[in-house]
């Protein structure tokens, strides 16, 4: 799993030592991230389980310090399946 920036050049990446959606891999990334940026900065996270991924940042409080930050955008093909 890798963390890219808009021009597509990679930022970090996550070995992923099993199979299926993990969401702690990109918890790591986002968090790394914002260790790196700015606390003014947002960022829009781009993921095909974003549904769930904020859904358990909220349940879980992961995140936190970062939530108000973040916007999650999922893929319009899993948007059809939301309906």
């Amino acid at each position: 799993m890798a963390l890219l920036c808009c021009h597509d050049c990679i930022l970090w990446i996550e070995n992923m030592h099993s199979a299926g959606e993990k969401q702690h891999y990109a918890l790591v990334l986002l968090e790394m991230l914002f260790q790196h940026l700015p606390q003014n900065f947002t960022v829009g996270a781009l993921y095909d389980i974003s549904c769930q991924l904020h859904r358990t940042c909220i349940k879980w409080e992961f995140l936190d310090h970062y939530l108000h930050h973040l916007i999650f955008a999922i893929l319009v093909f899993h948007a059809f399946g939301h309906q």
